[in-house]
């Protein structure tokens, strides 16, 4: 409010704090944080570009309801903006896993994303339906469209009920099917299917609990 700057704010709670989780809605804002603080810095959310801890929480999260090696997974939604998605496909690249994105063609996964995932011989299926790709994953990673990334209010009308996990989607999918979600969500996941052995996102939004603690106890040396 009175103008000042990212990196005095850092070198000053640098002052008052061990350790600085930054969240901010400024593609790069982290990184630049991080050359002005004298404490360790923790990514909790760069703009649309990237949410590291999120996809720690979700790795735990597949690694404890499913399986991580040769994963099956589907992520869908707003792929564009969606900075949870943009992390997490490059972490499970680590574990060969096969992707597929599902989104509307205005909001599809990030060009540079996927060439990166091709030249490390990820296999990537692109689609805009559901319906489509349902039977075939073992993980489906759900994500809201975000009405607060759009420029134009009339594009984010147009897309936001394009994409949505009922229950009658789910008569075809695999019996062992796990749906995640960063949450929060709006409509894009009946409440129907909470009831379901599919719905994980509850269970993965406590994982954050363990896994923060953890990052904490490392970033302050506490564990090693």
């Amino acid at each position: 409010m009175k103008g000042e700057n990212l990196a005095d704010t850092i070198r000053v709670i640098s002052n008052y704090a061990d350790l600085i989780v930054l969240r901010h809605p400024l593609d790069g804002s982290v990184r630049m944080a991080a050359e002005f603080a004298s404490v360790p810095v923790i990514n909790g959310g760069d703009g649309s570009v990237h949410h590291p801890t999120q996809t720690f929480l979700d790795l735990y999260t597949i690694r404890r309801e499913s399986h991580l090696e040769g994963l099956k997974i589907a992520m869908a939604g707003d792929l564009k903006y969606g900075r949870t998605v943009h992390s997490l496909c490059h972490a499970l690249s680590l574990y060969g896993a096969e992707m597929t994105f599902v989104s509307p063609p205005e909001l599809r996964m990030p060009p540079e994303i996927v060439r990166d995932l091709q030249k490390n011989k990820i296999g990537i299926k692109e689609t805009d339906s559901l319906e489509e790709i349902i039977g075939d994953v073992e993980v489906l990673y759900m994500t809201r469209v975000q009405r607060e990334r759009f420029p134009d209010p009339e594009e984010y009308e147009k897309v936001k009920n394009r994409l949505r996990v009922t229950g009658d989607l789910l008569r075809t999918a695999d019996p062992d099917l796990k749906i995640l979600h960063p949450l929060p969500r709006v409509n894009e996941i009946s409440p129907e299917v909470d009831s379901t052995p599919h719905a994980c996102y509850f269970e993965q939004a406590f994982y954050g609990v363990p896994i923060r603690m953890a990052l904490l106890a490392l970033a302050l040396g506490v564990i090693e």
